[in-house]
């Protein structure tokens, strides 16, 4: 018989994970990426989410602004209409990434996730990351249509959107995945999402104005977080337009009759998000 000779197997390296900073960056940016590919390969996603916006700011806003009066120097309806707009399609991304944290739970790859040596911190910074990663370009791609609602493509005024944008996906995708977290089956989260989305929507002041309402639905548009980042993204859009006397439409928030700063409203709507991360990690962190 032929004498069989054994050639020696090259072993490949494997960089054990060690729990230090570094390796919880690491797996921030792993999960991060994860759900930009997630959203870059679902083209009917990517399409999908910009019908429902579209509706409200061409059919609702063209229509209710026939019926409205129309004064000299007024803001038109559909500018109005536009930053709730944006706001809509940034909160249903938002909450769409967050859902897929229910997916992984079903399919069992959040228990490979949770396994890993990694801090869970991590998995929830990115996921958090990543979801508002998502809804901020998905919001990016209707600021295309700025001009057609007579917004000037000025590049402050873009950035600034943008950066209030970027912190208002990041709070709602907080808020999406702290309520995913528990979760164990996509319906329940699609019910119970259901019932914050809408109110949420439209206590924010995207298709009527916050001013000269009764005083019970006066507080619960004060108590809706989406409700300040609505009037800062309105109001970084006014101060580039020419408007006339002051009306519903351009009247500031305001808490009784003082007017709420644009950094008071950014720090909230922070403020809740920074909430809502570290009730996702308190969850994340329990022992299933």
């Amino acid at each position: 018989m032929a004498s069989t000779t054994l050639q020696p197997v090259e072993v490949v390296p494997v960089r054990e994970a060690s729990g230090t900073l570094p390796e919880a960056i690491r797996a921030v940016r792993v999960v991060w990426r994860r759900e930009l590919i997630r959203w870059a390969r679902n083209r009917t996603r990517i399409v999908t989410a910009l019908v429902q916006p579209l509706l409200f700011l061409v059919v609702l806003g063209t229509g209710l602004a026939d019926l409205l009066p129309k004064q000299p120097g007024s803001v038109d309806f559909k500018t109005f209409m536009f930053p709730g707009v944006l706001a809509m399609i940034v909160l249903f991304t938002a909450i769409f990434s967050a859902v897929s944290i229910v997916w992984d739970r079903e399919f069992g790859f959040m228990r490979e996730m949770m396994v890993a040596p990694v801090p869970r911190a991590a998995i929830v910074v990115g996921k958090c990351l990543g979801g508002a990663t998502v809804a901020t370009v998905q919001g990016t791609i209707l600021l295309v249509l700025a001009g057609v609602v007579h917004v000037p493509y000025n590049p402050v005024l873009i950035v600034t959107v943008l950066l209030e944008m970027g912190l208002t996906a990041f709070t709602l995708t907080s808020f999406g995945v702290l309520v995913a977290s528990r979760m164990e089956q996509v319906e329940s989260f699609q019910v119970v999402m259901q019932m914050f989305v809408l109110p949420m929507f439209f206590l924010a002041g995207a298709v009527f104005p916050l001013y000269g309402l009764p005083g019970w639905l006066e507080v619960a548009t004060r108590l809706d977080p989406l409700s300040y980042a609505v009037d800062a993204i309105r109001r970084a859009i006014y101060s580039h337009l020419h408007l006339g006397p002051t009306t519903a439409f351009t009247q500031p928030l305001t808490w009784g009759h003082t007017v709420v700063p644009v950094g008071v409203e950014l720090g909230i709507v922070a403020a809740v998000g920074l909430v809502m991360v570290c009730g996702a990690i308190m969850q994340f962190s329990r022992t299933d």
